[in-house]
């Protein structure tokens, strides 16, 4: 990113879930080897929202409160869309969680989730997405 306080991810998959998934990934390889980490165990997050954006900023505003609030970092992630009561859509998500100070640090540390450029959409070759984080 042009801005040094910027990290972007692109993401893509064959359903909105597994694109969400993928950018969680994606974003732990932005900044953290995780490959000798300490699994710390399983935390399970449910959202809704009005669109998939949404579900995918509350996804990733759940990783980054993880790690500030509980010093945990995702090894791995499942996301299962889920028929939440009433409008809108719901994720399911299971994080395979770590204790970050176990991580290498191979970057800077996402702080926000920001809204500028963010997209989360199905085209031909199935889902894509772009997210850009503050760190």
């Amino acid at each position: 990113m042009p801005h040094t306080a910027d990290m972007q991810v692109e993401a893509w998959s064959p359903t909105a879930a597994g694109c969400i998934g993928e950018a969680v990934r994606g974003v732990v390889e932005g900044f953290a080897d995780t490959s000798g980490a300490a699994v710390v165990g399983d935390r399970a997050y449910t959202t809704t929202a009005e669109s998939d954006e949404d579900l995918l900023v509350s996804v990733l505003e759940e990783v980054v409160y993880r790690m500030d609030a509980d010093d945990e970092i995702p090894l791995d992630v499942e996301v299962e869309a889920i028929r939440p009561t009433g409008d809108g859509r719901g994720l399911s998500v299971r994080f395979r969680m770590a204790d970050a100070g176990t991580a290498v640090a191979v970057g800077a540390v996402p702080k926000a989730v920001s809204l500028h450029g963010l997209h989360l959409r199905c085209g031909p070759g199935g889902w894509t997405c772009r997210v850009t984080l503050d760190v």
